[in-house]
């Protein structure tokens, strides 16, 4: 579970900030859009961290 929430923080962050840059670039600047963008990178990360975490014990 610990190794979950490290990759997690890791995945979060970083989808979190791709779907930000992703919003800017396409012309939502408002903060609703930056907000929606950075909760679904976030809500992405849930399942990537997953798979990464179970790949990772499973080795």
């Amino acid at each position: 579970m610990r190794l979950f929430f490290l990759i997690f923080i890791m995945a979060g962050v970083t989808l979190a900030g791709i779907g930000v840059t992703a919003a800017l670039a396409s012309g939502f600047d408002g903060a609703r859009g930056v907000i929606i963008a950075a909760v679904i990178g976030a809500v992405v990360a849930l399942p990537v961290a997953w798979f990464a975490a179970r790949k990772i014990r499973n080795l």
